[in-house]
């Protein structure tokens, strides 16, 4: 594809936000005794009732369970979770499954269970609703809320770090990202808590993600930021030694797919590789230069698609694949994104359908999420 063919295309901005969950902050030890009380009913009519009445002040922002002094524990949820959990001690046929349920919800707010990766509640893993485990994600439109721009071409949606920091990082986290690009990461991951590093050619865009970033409220007090340079130059223990760590918890790769869109002049961008073997061999220091910091048993994240060459489908993401799963790293996931929209097609979906069938192919509307683990 050559790029020229869209340069009046104007940058896409859709400024609708993604709807976000209420979560609850609630009085921890009141709330458990609540519950405790529940134990009580000695019908499944009284405890329905019971129950009811709890529910019902879930709605009342001014309840007393939502009042937390200084030096109470507070326990939160998220509200269509915490219902959903209360909807089921009141479908209960019999006081036994419904005492099932209590103890569950019981255990749920006394005890977190994590797997150590993550911050997620397994003892509560039916809240994250929100989070991903399917191999398919379809979405329709990226989040453009706060300081997220989407004119920049190339740039990932903001629900793809969102979603690995969440699955493969806690609050406190480093992650690092070799191709900042406008910034994606560094501003998921100020919203998050994590400490996120990104490496970025371009010095204009340098630029700008600082400015993005230092508009992001930085509610977690963690550090954002963006070094100008070559990713392939860097001397990443130099580089986290500077923040006092020896380690990442998590890698994030977007790269060019090769030279579908040309980022720059310079020759040291890998949309400027000479060609699909160089732009490999490329990745593949990448990933060699950055392995020894990331820590044994975490996660690399590599986001790329395929290309055309000459009417050809070139299956540049597998061809990735297969280079990090020859430098040791365990495959642990394959995901495909769709992409409905892009700023590239939006006023030209009737020509590229033409394209189609004049050229025999398929219009590429996916890419893919490898998911590695480092052995």
């Amino acid at each position: 594809m050559n790029t020229n063919e869209f340069d009046d295309i104007p940058p896409y901005n859709d400024d609708s936000e993604i709807e976000q969950i209420e979560i609850l902050r609630i009085n921890k030890p009141q709330f458990i005794e609540l519950l405790q009380v529940g134990f009580e009913a000695e019908t499944v009519e009284g405890l329905r009732a019971y129950f009811r009445a709890i529910t019902e002040r879930l709605h009342d922002p001014n309840d007393e369970l939502f009042q937390v002094p200084q030096g109470i524990e507070d326990v939160q949820f998220g509200k269509p979770y915490l219902i959903a959990e209360l909807n089921q001690i009141l479908e209960s046929f019999s006081i036994e499954r419904a005492h099932y349920y209590i103890e569950r919800l019981i255990k749920s707010v006394r005890e977190v269970r994590t797997n150590g990766i993550n911050d997620i509640n397994l003892n509560r893993w039916k809240q994250y609703e929100d989070i991903y485990t399917d191999s398919l994600w379809q979405i329709d439109r990226r989040d453009s809320s706060g300081v997220h721009k989407a004119g920049y071409w190339g740039n990932f949606i903001p629900q793809i770090p969102n979603q690995m920091m969440r699955r493969y990082t806690k609050p406190g986290d480093w992650v690092l990202d070799t191709f900042a690009g406008s910034g994606t990461t560094l501003i998921e991951g100020q919203r998050l808590g994590r400490n996120t590093i990104g490496i970025e050619l371009q010095e204009r865009m340098v630029e700008q993600i600082r400015e993005l970033v230092k508009a992001e409220p930085n509610k977690h007090g963690v550090k954002s930021e963006v070094k100008h340079g070559d990713n392939l130059a860097v001397d990443y223990q130099a580089l986290l030694a500077e923040y006092g760590v020896s380690a990442v918890q998590l890698v994030i790769m977007h790269p060019p797919y090769f030279d579908i869109i040309k980022f720059s002049d310079d020759e040291r961008d890998f949309s400027n590789a000479e060609s699909v073997e160089q732009f490999l061999e490329m990745m593949g220091q990448l990933v060699d230069k950055v392995a020894p910091v990331l820590e044994k048993g975490r996660y690399l994240v590599i986001v790329i698609g395929d290309k055309y060459v000459k009417g050809e489908w070139i299956p540049l993401g597998f061809q990735t694949m297969n280079m990090v799963m020859q430098r040791g790293f365990a495959l642990k996931s394959i995901i495909v994104k769709n992409f409905e929209d892009t700023s590239a097609k939006r006023s030209q979906k009737e020509l590229w359908r033409y394209r189609a069938f004049v050229g025999g192919f398929y219009i590429f509307k996916h890419e893919y999420i490898f998911l590695f683990k480092k052995r």
